[in-house]
């Protein structure tokens, strides 16, 4: 007899439409970047593009998530879709007319932020309406690496087609949206997952995130080992100044964290559909990703750097599909939303202030001394979020 298996249609589209949709939005961010400065060579103008697309995540926090458990979540990704070709048709037009207008542009990345403030929760919560919970960190890994690989590969077919097209690179994006649209719209209806009047309860995914020990360990963990640990924004530095690698390595240095959390990924969806003893082997995950932020800082071989980062991608791989796991087994399916919403402002927070916060470091203290100082504080954070979560470390199956 056939055994089932995590790829059903339903899942099947999904994937498509999600890894068509980050890979899209890999490509439109380096497109987007250049022509505007391009356009413009103020350096200050890319800062903008940054808070017009941020600002909304934290603005429309408190309504995002009720929405999502609100209104059929397929619905939201369908209006996601919508609202991602608009606003490429809206750069592809503008993109064409000669009295160029930064705020034009920087408008449609307004809206394009609003339209992720709703799609990043949305795609969070869908995944367990669509797979079986026995299949649901299989599920996590595939679409986490298709992430990955989205932002892998994503910047290097930028330059390619920025390069051959130009400014019609936004046509082929058109197109490739037009793909998403048809993905989300073929997957089947989901009812609202509830149906309670009222909006009274905007932060209720908040208020369950402090009351459950195991979700708030999750989502807390990841927020501050990765806000403190970061080291990504500090590669230029240390393939110039340290490593004296150039261009050609920094290259490789940016791709070891993507391609060790995809060959992870792809083992963890083709041969781990069950963890034992999962709070161990997520806080052990942790612990090896600080140890990797210690290699990385005394370092100095490009090729033990280069495998220091490997490591950090592949243990961060395994954080990500347990956690994330973990928070939606654990999160009802009328909260999942609000929850999502909830964990999308931790990531959020963790990755662009983790950037600011290496960067602001570095500057004070030097790169070595202030990527030291992070594998320090992100091995801390492992020990001590094992110590006060007792309850996520002594989960022993995903579904316990």
């Amino acid at each position: 007899m056939t055994q089932p298996s995590v790829f059903t249609a339903r899942f099947a589209w999904f994937l498509g439409g999600r890894g068509m949709f980050s890979t899209i939005e890999s490509i439109m961010a380096v497109a987007f970047a250049w022509h505007l400065y391009e356009r413009t060579g103020d350096p200050f103008d890319l800062a903008l593009v940054g808070l017009f697309q941020i600002a909304p995540v934290y603005i429309l926090f408190p309504l995002t998530g009720w929405v999502v458990d609100h209104v059929s979540r397929s619905k939201i990704l369908i209006a996601g879709a919508t609202m991602q070709l608009l606003v490429l048709t809206g750069f592809a037009l503008l993109m064409m007319t000669a009295d160029f207008n930064k705020w034009y542009l920087l408008a449609l990345i307004s809206v394009y932020g609003c339209g992720k403030a709703f799609m990043s929760p949305a795609l969070q919560a869908t995944l367990p309406n669509l797979v079986a919970p026995h299949y649901l960190n299989q599920a996590v890994a595939i679409t986490s690496t298709v992430w990955n690989i989205a932002l892998t590969v994503g910047p290097f077919v930028a330059g390619v087609l920025i390069a051959w097209l130009d400014r019609n690179v936004y046509w082929v994006l058109v197109a490739a949206a037009i793909v998403t649209f048809t993905c989300f719209i073929n997957i089947p209806h989901m009812d609202a997952a509830n149906t309670a009047k009222g909006k009274r309860d905007l932060l209720g995914g908040l208020r369950f995130v402090k009351q459950n020990p195991i979700v708030l360990g999750s989502l807390s963990v990841d927020l501050f080992i990765i806000l403190l640990g970061s080291v990504v924004a500090l590669l230029p530095v240390y393939a110039a100044d340290i490593l004296k690698v150039g261009p050609q390595g920094l290259g490789l240095l940016r791709a070891m964290p993507a391609a060790g959390a995809v060959l992870m990924g792809v083992y963890l969806s083709r041969f781990k559909t069950e963890f034992n003893n999962t709070g161990a082997t997520l806080f052990v995950s942790l612990v090896v990703f600080a140890c990797s932020i210690l290699t990385f800082a005394l370092s100095q071989s490009l090729w033990l750097t280069a495998t220091a980062l490997f490591v950090y991608g592949a243990s961060d791989m395994i954080s990500v599909v347990i956690r994330g796991a973990v928070v939606q087994l654990h999160t009802p399916n009328a909260l999942r939303g609000r929850v999502s919403a909830a964990n999308s402002i931790f990531i959020a927070s963790s990755n662009q202030l983790g950037d600011f916060r290496a960067g602001a470091t570095a500057a004070a203290i030097g790169p070595v001394n202030a990527t030291l100082i992070g594998g320090w504080c992100a091995l801390a954070i492992a020990l001590s979020g094992a110590y006060w979560f007792k309850d996520l470390r002594q989960l022993k199956t995903l579904k316990q």
